[in-house]
């Protein structure tokens, strides 16, 4: 093992609304934050979008910044491990390395049509035997075929074998090698609608019917894995990326979530449970997803997934849009401030609902509001609505796998992410699932995730053990609302979705 005194880990951490570097010790402690807020681009209603120039020099300009800490500490860095948002789609030049159209987000719901005719051409029961995924334009195969047919030239030039495809981290790896390495990790990889999660291969079946020419794709590799060397001009040295998964796998390993049944919970700008399933793949029979959940020495495990699209920004809305907050972190004395509701709930279905169903026509409302209402009771239903979204998925989760608890860590809801921090909305989040709630001392999983990646790379890591010693728990939340209640209020929530779906 690396002597471990000297060394750090830099994670580069590319979400939806900002780009991280961070720098961690071999314990999880962070040594360094470095960090760029990211625009969002909605030219059309339903489009989102980002510029990939921006989010390459964001991610240089925060990891220049974490690397000079480290320096001035007196640290080496052992390697870098890469976390990203998932599905947001990239098409760029194999030789000049730019992009033909911006990045299109995993919000994006342009290609919703294009999945409606799928499913009514009866293919969505072999996307989810192959890939574990329903068909929806959230996934990046569509917004591929969008790129494709709707950008001059490209295709053209996709099918010479000029172009390449990657979500964030394929970007990021290309440019950070000076093109020379085009891959993918596994979770991103099966993100796609394009990967096979049972035979761990592109299939060609899938690539044929969205006509996308298999030359574009990268090559797929495990979590942790030898992805290159930086080009030295970057950083003034190079140094190796060992680890790399998408944002919500990345937080799986993160919160050492290794025990089949263990579930965590990320709550950013959506929400995003996973739950380890283990070594056997299973589809869900409850509208959830089937993902790799990680494959590290030769195992892949797999999870379920439940994903919920819009979690932060339903407070963000309410702070940039209608002004009620002027920081999100006045919600919470905000919800405080009221003793409920007022049976106002607030459906935040701004790009449509995800799990359990996967409406992308539906859209945000706002019910049972009265003449006594006020902006308290809007603010507390949006973060109540965080709870009640992730009952939906906890009770698709049991249901799917049974009641009984194979342990007693399947009992506990790890969590993560901004909302972690507000006490009211994880209070209720515990009452509301009806069981505990833990927010770990390091509340940076995603990053620390990729960071823990990197370290078994590395051998500053062992093996998993090394990973889970490191985890602790700093804030835990035992349920206790009358059941009856609870079951009158989520009789609410169920009711007011129903206004929402189309």
């Amino acid at each position: 093992m690396v002597s471990k005194s000297r060394f750090a880990l830099l994670a580069i951490d590319q979400g939806t609304t900002s780009t991280r570097a961070i720098l961690f010790s071999d314990r999880g402690k962070v040594l360094s934050v470095r960090q760029k807020e990211l625009t969002l681009l909605c030219p059309r209603k339903g489009w989102v979008e980002q510029n990939p120039e921006a989010i390459w020099n964001d991610m240089l300009r925060v990891s220049r910044e974490a690397i000079r800490d480290a320096q001035n500490a007196d640290l080496t860095i052992a390697a870098i491990g890469i976390t990203n948002q998932r599905e947001t789609t990239l098409i760029w030049d194999r030789k000049t390395g730019r992009p033909v159209y911006n990045a299109i987000v995993w919000q994006d719901r342009r290609t919703a049509d294009d999945c409606e005719k799928l499913k009514s051409a009866g293919h969505e029961q072999n996307f989810i035997e192959k890939t574990g995924l329903l068909i929806d334009p959230y996934f990046s195969a569509t917004k591929i075929a969008w790129i494709l047919d709707h950008v001059p030239g490209v295709r053209a030039r996709a099918e010479n074998g000029d172009l390449a495809f990657g979500t964030i981290d394929t970007f990021l790896l290309w440019r950070l090698t000076g093109g020379k390495v085009h891959a993918t990790d596994i979770t991103n990889a099966s993100r796609t609608m394009l990967y096979d999660i049972v035979r761990q291969q592109w299939d060609d079946d899938l690539i044929r019917l969205f006509n996308i020419p298999a030359a574009v794709l990268p090559d797929v590799k495990a979590n942790v894995a030898d992805f290159g060397q930086t080009a030295p001009d970057l950083f003034g040295a190079s140094y190796a990326v060992g680890g790399m998964a998408g944002d919500q796998h990345a937080a799986l390993i993160g919160q050492a979530c290794f025990e089949s049944g263990m579930i965590k919970a990320t709550y950013g700008t959506g929400c995003f449970a996973l739950m380890n399933i283990g070594t056997d793949f299973a589809t869900s029979k409850n509208r959830l997803i089937t993902t790799v959940g990680y494959r590290i020495n030769g195992d892949t495990y797999y999870a379920v997934e439940g994903s919920i699209f819009n979690a932060g920004t339903a407070i963000q809305w309410l702070r940039d849009n209608l002004g009620l907050l002027v920081d999100a972190q006045q919600s919470e004395s905000a919800a405080l401030s009221v003793p409920d509701s007022n049976e106002v709930y607030f459906v935040p279905a701004f790009t449509g609902l995800g799990a359990p169903y996967w409406q992308p026509q539906a859209r945000a409302a706002i019910i049972g509001l009265s003449r006594e209402s006020h902006s308290a009771h809007i603010i507390r239903a949006a973060l109540e609505a965080q709870a009640y979204q992730s009952r939906d998925l906890m009770e698709a989760m049991a249901a799917d796998c049974g009641s009984e608890s194979r342990s007693p860590e399947s009992c506990v809801l790890r969590i993560d992410g901004g909302m972690a921090g507000n006490a009211f909305m994880c209070q209720f989040l515990a009452d509301m699932i009806n069981r505990v709630v833990e927010v770990p001392v390091v509340q940076e999983s995603t990053a620390w995730g990729a960071a823990a990646l990197a370290g078994l790379q590395s051998n500053v890591f062992m093996d998993l053990t090394d990973i889970s010693s490191s985890w602790s728990c700093m804030r835990r939340y035992q349920p206790a609302m009358d059941a009856s209640k609870r079951h009158m209020l989520y009789a609410g929530w169920k009711n007011a979705v129903k206004r929402v779906l189309r």
